[in-house]
């Protein structure tokens, strides 16, 4: 019965993208938005392999027979499961893909292949090729003298099996030839001319030509590849003391770069032979080396998006971040934040009134300091500017800059080195600890009396994908949560942590044993005769000691209800076990990225929103804080908000105890919970669903 209770980590991941993988298939959802879950599918699986499977791989290499802690499995094991899924969902990948490209065919465009061109169209691609393309290759042929090749991570080359025209053995020996395909030096997709909406991907144009890159060779069997490198390495435990905590990170990168394959694709059938050789050369395991028949990269599909825009029928509905109605920005907003707690509500509600706040508070004469932790910022970032400009008008700025945030490591150095050099002090984070906190603190001396403006929000200070992502801020003046705010950004200056706090919770010493206990106070209120409840939104939940905590409450019948978008390691409705539980996850036109606990009903209630999903990385291996919902007007949309997501009937899938998820289905009437809360942040300021706001 305890295995029937845990899903494996990575195998419950892998169902998370096949929900995303769903969207792609669902008829519901406009042509050119599926276009773009079928790619988020594709760059989540990279990234999945890049990480996820390659510290597996790193496991199994070192014979660790460690087994993780919930389903009892080896990495070997793991590995294997997630092959055979994988095998699944690249078979649904490919029907989705072209069930995708006849619909896309049916509004004028067409990515064809030499079998669909006529004579006219054919000698056109050849003198492209001959004179566009051809002078930009670097082919390589692999032979004793010619090393294989290293082949960067996720780059497209053209493979051939060669055999040497001049050869009179009856069995002469092949060759492997080699052509990268993505140089970045010629476009991806190819128009053909007179042949309007007609395109050709660029490695499809240079596959067919092989024969003239390799001229004095017959070529037996063709086909493309790329190879995904484990990119899952940790930049403490190579830590190099000789270099700037700053340079260190930027070796780290070009380390990455030449890791171990851990998995190959390809598109055409080859020689098992030729397949054994590429797997030699690249030391990769057969067993994850792929057979697709879709393209290896679908970025492309952005570009059939940019042609067909104009179609307005194939997008979703236009909408715009609206104002907030608790805020009036045509009036200084830090006065009506020391009035009461201001909650934003992303990408429904703008961003720009925090991006005010903070360039308000730059040019304040009463503000003394800015501190703040910087996560993942956007590639022109408005929160830098204004804290350049708040340390360039003589403001201490401290400033948190995380540079182990996986693949924004080298965006992140750029911006630490611009924040140094207008006057900023800028420090890198913990040893062994990754700051993942969102968490911005301003003070401000009035008189004698000193002032704290908190901001602690769900999501990263980035404007991009504030209009992407669903995140919550909360502004506040309390001075209790200000104080506690002002001692988590000393003890990361001296390189330390809170081991005690009153209002916020703070990993990684004081979030997971907090949660924990305020699930045993709703156990204790049932088996009192009272009713317990728990309500919890997260990416992803993997915490065993929290799951476990979990299980109990169910058991000791307390109501559990989950919003949880992602991984999820825990099983619900297995009765005796975990029938009081609920969940469901959200996929849909937002990525859903808040969190949000709720800890009992009525007056008991207690509401936080975090950074932290319940995943032992971030509850007790990183710098997370939460952070109470004190006014009651702001816990009413904070929980109207989690009552409409567990009412979705449109984009919601509730998990079975099978561990499967399966679309919300019942009689009532269809609530789409984003479309919905987009509605509702439109009607709060009066606005038309169809009007247009000035640009940020």
């Amino acid at each position: 019965m305890a295995e029937q209770l845990y899903e494996n980590r990575e195998l419950s991941w892998l169902k998370f993208n096949e929900r995303v993988l769903e969207e792609s298939e669902d008829e519901r959802t406009p042509l050119c938005e599926r276009l773009s879950f079928i790619s988020i599918f594709q760059t989540n699986l990279d990234e999945f392999f890049m990480v996820r499977v390659g510290s597996l791989h790193d496991e199994m290499l070192l014979k660790d027979n460690t087994r993780e802690n919930k389903t009892n499995m080896t990495a070997e094991e793991q590995l294997e499961a997630i092959r055979e899924r994988v095998k699944e969902l690249i078979k649904r990948k490919d029907i989705s893909y072209a069930n995708l490209m006849g619909q896309v065919e049916h509004e004028g465009i067409h990515i064809i292949n030499f079998q669909k061109l006529d004579e006219r169209q054919g000698a056109y691609l050849q003198t492209y090729f001959e004179q566009e393309i051809m002078p930009l290759l670097s082919p390589i042929t692999v032979s004793k003298k010619q090393p294989f090749p290293f082949i960067k991570n996720n780059e497209i080359c053209a493979v051939a099996v060669l055999v040497p025209k001049n050869s009179k053995a009856k069995n002469p020996k092949t060759r492997i030839g080699i052509v990268p395909c993505n140089n970045g030096m010629f476009k991806r997709l190819i128009p053909i001319p007179g042949s309007k909406g007609y395109t050709m991907l660029a490695e499809e144009l240079i596959l067919h030509f092989l024969p003239s890159v390799f001229q004095g060779y017959t070529i037996v069997s063709k086909s493309l590849i790329r190879v995904t490198r484990n990119a899952d390495i940790d930049a403490d435990k190579v830590y190099d003391e000789e270099l700037s905590y700053r340079d260190h990170m930027a070796e780290v990168i070009k380390q990455r770069r030449k890791l171990t394959p851990v998995r190959m694709e390809y598109t055409r059938d080859l020689d098992k032979q030729v397949l054994t050789q590429m797997k030699n050369f690249l030391k990769i395991d057969k067993d994850m080396i792929f057979k697709t028949k879709s393209p290896l990269d679908l970025s492309f599909v952005f570009d059939i998006q940019d042609i067909l825009r104009h179609k307005a029928e194939l997008f979703f509905e236009k909408r715009f971040p609206q104002r907030s109605p608790m805020l009036d920005e045509t009036k200084p907003l830090i006065p009506q934040i020391l009035e009461g707690d201001k909650l934003l509500s992303y990408p429904y509600e703008s961003i720009r009134p925090f991006l005010n706040m903070l360039t308000e508070a730059a040019n304040d004469p009463e503000v003394v300091s800015i501190k703040m932790t910087l996560y993942r910022l956007a590639k022109h970032s408005k929160v830098v500017e204004a804290l350049v400009e708040a340390a360039e008008n003589g403001k201490q700025v401290d400033v948190l800059v995380e540079l182990k945030a996986r693949f924004d490591e080298e965006n992140n150095i750029e911006w630490s080195r611009m924040l140094e050099s207008a006057g900023c002090h800028v420090i890198y984070g913990l040893d062994g600890l990754k700051v993942h906190s969102k968490l911005c603190l301003i003070t401000r001396k009035n008189g004698e009396s000193v002032q704290y403006i908190t901001q602690i929000g769900t999501g990263n200070y980035n404007e991009k994908t504030a209009r992407l992502y669903t995140d919550l801020c909360l502004i506040t003046a309390n001075v209790g949560i200000g104080l506690e705010a002002a001692r988590v950004f000393q003890a990361l200056s001296l390189g330390e942590v809170l081991t005690s706090t009153e209002h916020l919770l703070v990993a990684p010493k004081c979030l997971q044993n907090k949660i924990i206990d305020k699930i045993e106070r709703e156990i204790q209120i049932v088996k009192d005769g009272g009713e317990g409840y728990l309500c919890f939104k997260l990416n992803s939940l993997t915490d065993k000691k929290i799951i476990d905590k979990i299980i109990e409450a169910s058991q000791a019948g307390v109501k559990v209800e989950m919003v949880i978008r992602g991984i999820n390691c825990l099983r619900t409705g297995i009765p005796g076990m975990t029938d009081n539980v609920r969940v469901v996850s959200i996929v849909g036109r937002f990525l859903e990225h808040s969190r949000v606990y709720v800890f009992g009903k009525g007056s008991r209630e207690e509401m936080y929103i975090s950074s932290a999903d319940f995943m032992t990385r971030n509850t007790v291996h990183r710098v997370e804080v939460a952070t109470p919902i004190y006014d009651s007007k702001l816990k009413d949309m904070i929980r109207s908000m989690l009552r409409t997501q567990l009412a979705d009937n449109v984009k919601a899938r509730e998990q079975h105890p099978d561990g499967f998820y399966t679309y919300v289905t019942h009689d009532e009437p269809a609530i789409d919970a984003q479309a919905m809360l987009y509605v509702q942040a439109y009607e709060a300021v009066g606005a038309a669903l169809t009007q247009v706001p000035k640009e940020d």
